[in-house]
């Protein structure tokens, strides 16, 4: 009499013979007469800076980020905050593109903070000038989309981001994005600033920049809600800065908002090919967060590529 471990253990190697050949079958068919020109792309994408409580607990490095890109979030880029790129030698560099390779992820942007262009204080000139020659570098390296440098500087003694740049700043400023946006108009990507501090913040002084620059090389981050002002005043600097976007970020309150359609939307109609990054700020739960606010997104997105405008709940068919 055959017991029922007997009869487990037959039952799967029958299936095994039965199931295996077709699945093989099919896999090499599949392989090699699939269209992939059917699935549309979900540029989706989360910046590192939102693991930035697990880094600072030593539980993340950038090459744990890659795999929660790829495995956890199931991500073809990897959104660059260089708070992760502990080290710009030429040997580790080397071993994040291979990572990169070994992952498939590509680098829409590399966020640089400390390396902003005007400096005040007892802040550096030439060291800042030579952290932004290096990510030029890396960047041509990695293959990256865009290159996040602020314009600064740090306000002090009672300046305000509205009182903008000093002539001989704004000067400098563009003489040296100038610069930037040739070299990486030169390699195949485009740096610019973002409205992340300082005068960079007012869309007055931004649009003022972009057009002194006046470079194909050359365009911005833009940080939803980020500008300065009410609510109604980034709305309308999101409407007029549009056209020079280059990279997005996501913060969690427009994620949790009706505000992300509309401003997804806005960029989509507007001719805007780059990735939609998810940026988490909060340190907590962040594999969780950072994955709720990339749900949003991609829920987005995926309307999008059934025909909608983006409804994360569209209305029942009849």
């Amino acid at each position: 009499m055959s017991s029922r471990r007997d009869f487990f253990r037959k039952s799967l190697l029958g299936a095994a013979a039965i199931t295996v050949p077709g699945a093989l079958t099919n896999h090499v068919f599949a392989t090699g007469s699939v269209n992939r020109e059917v699935f549309k792309p979900i540029p989706l994408s989360c910046l590192s800076y939102s693991f930035h409580g697990l880094v600072s607990e030593g539980m993340m490095d950038i090459f744990g980020y890659f795999e929660t890109c790829r495995f956890r979030y199931g991500l073809d880029a990897a959104d660059l905050w260089n708070g992760m790129i502990t080290n710009t030698e030429d040997d580790f560099i080397n071993k994040v593109y291979r990572a990169l390779q070994e992952r498939a992820l590509v680098v829409p942007n590399i966020a640089v903070d400390g390396g902003h262009i005007l400096t005040l204080g007892d802040e550096n000139p030439a060291q800042h000038r030579a952290i932004q020659d290096r990510y030029l570098q890396i960047a041509k390296r990695l293959g990256v989309g865009f290159l996040r440098f602020d314009a600064g500087p740090y306000m002090s003694n009672g300046r305000k981001e509205t009182d903008g740049w000093t002539n001989q700043e704004f000067d400098f400023l563009v003489k040296r994005y100038k610069e930037l946006a040739q070299f990486a108009y030169d390699n195949g990507f485009r740096t610019g600033a973002e409205n992340h501090w300082g005068p960079e913040r007012c869309w007055s002084n931004m649009e003022k920049l972009i057009k002194a620059v006046d470079h194909p090389g050359f365009g911005i981050c833009v940080h939803f809600g980020g500008w300065m002002g009410t609510p109604e005043e980034n709305d309308a600097a999101d409407k007029a800065c549009v056209k020079y976007i280059c990279h997005t970020h996501f913060p969690w309150d427009i994620c949790e908002s009706p505000k992300l359609i509309e401003k997804m939307n806005l960029l989509r109609d507007n001719g805007y090919k780059g990735y939609y990054s998810a940026e988490h700020h909060s340190a907590q739960n962040e594999y969780n967060l950072t994955g709720a606010q990339l749900s949003k997104i991609k829920a987005v997105i995926t309307n999008w590529n059934n025909g909608g405008t983006g409804e994360l709940i569209p209305p029942r068919k009849s």
